[in-house]
């Protein structure tokens, strides 16, 4: 286990690489820079400007710029500074990062705690009413975008009142106890977590169903039957650990579309995450701050995929020599 590990933290490191340097680069395709936004302040004199592309180093051709990045990230673990908020940025996206996994991970049970139960159901109920009404609510989860749907649970907790229209606290936050606080953010959560998790939720679920199909009709769920095994312990005993096993492939890419889907989420209902934070620094031209919300998503993204190789190892051992 410990080689297999080993050797999929190593694939990594490319892969890291390869998304900061095209960051960069598209970074600085951008016409304009931060300096150039301060410019327009026609009280800001020529020396200043100066002075402080020196200070940010601007003044330096971009490869420069890059490896002086790479540099202080792999023996400083400095991301460098926001040029706008004049803090470390890894600073600025810590809460930030946090908001997004607390939001990510309330997706992500959204999505498996109804894709696996629904996708059994489904399966076990072949052509009956409650597979139609299943696929019907799968094509119209993979039809509506998450924007639209988005808009939609906005529209209705204004509406309705049921739910807060945005943020992630109350105006009286500061006021509340700690259980008073975990069921404000619980309300706050629960469109957002929605929006991350249903799109993700329907291909899921058919993907489970079309998995446990298959496991069904192979030779040993067969001879179960024939031991006259009630079909609650063939489909729950026998057939719904194999099935899983593909299911757990694609966790660490349902992890990576939770994560971008939370960006979406994040816009729409103001949540204080890395989605609003990179918005905020696209529009401000803050390169740093840019990369170093792309940097985290990406890490969130790996250690997804590790997390899944690690699942799927442990459930087949064969695996740990491929």
């Amino acid at each position: 286990m410990r080689g297999f590990l080993l050797r999929r933290l190593l694939q990594t490191l490319p892969i890291l690489l390869g998304v900061t340097a095209l960051t960069f680069l598209l970074m600085q395709l951008a016409p304009g820079d931060v300096v150039s936004t301060v410019a327009q302040n026609p009280s800001v004199s020529a020396e200043t400007l100066a002075a402080m592309r020196h200070r940010f180093g601007l003044d330096q051709p971009w490869y420069v710029q890059y490896l002086l990045y790479l540099r202080n990230i792999a023996f400083h673990l400095d991301f460098g500074e926001s040029f706008t908020r004049h803090r470390p940025v890894f600073e600025v996206l810590r809460e930030g990062l946090a908001n997004t996994l607390l939001l990510a991970s309330a997706g992500a049970l959204v999505t498996w705690g109804l894709a696996i139960p629904l996708g059994v159901w489904a399966a076990a109920r072949r052509g009956r009413a409650a597979d139609h009404a299943l696929t019907v609510f799968a094509s119209l989860g993979l039809a509506v975008p998450e924007l639209v749907s988005g808009l939609l649970l906005l529209l209705l907790a204004a509406r309705t009142g049921w739910f807060p229209v945005g943020g992630m606290h109350a105006a009286d936050w500061d006021h509340l106890g700690p259980v008073a606080r975990a069921i404000d953010v619980a309300r706050h959560l629960v469109l957002p977590a929605l929006v991350v998790g249903l799109v993700p939720l329907a291909s899921r679920m058919r993907q489970m169903r079309a998995n446990l199909l298959d496991v069904l009709a192979l030779d040993y769920v067969t001879a179960a039957r024939a031991r006259g095994l009630p079909e609650h312990r063939v489909l729950l005993g026998h057939a719904l650990r194999n099935a899983l096993n593909p299911m757990i492939t694609l966790f660490g890419f349902t992890l990576g579309a939770l994560v971008s889907g939370s960006f979406v989420a994040e816009v729409i209902f103001s949540w204080p995450g890395l989605g609003r934070i990179t918005v905020e620094a696209l529009l401000a031209e803050d390169p740093y701050l840019v990369m170093g919300s792309v940097v985290l998503s990406t890490t969130v993204l790996v250690a997804g995929n590790l997390a899944a190789d690690v699942l799927l190892v442990i459930a087949d051992p064969r695996l740990r020599d491929a």
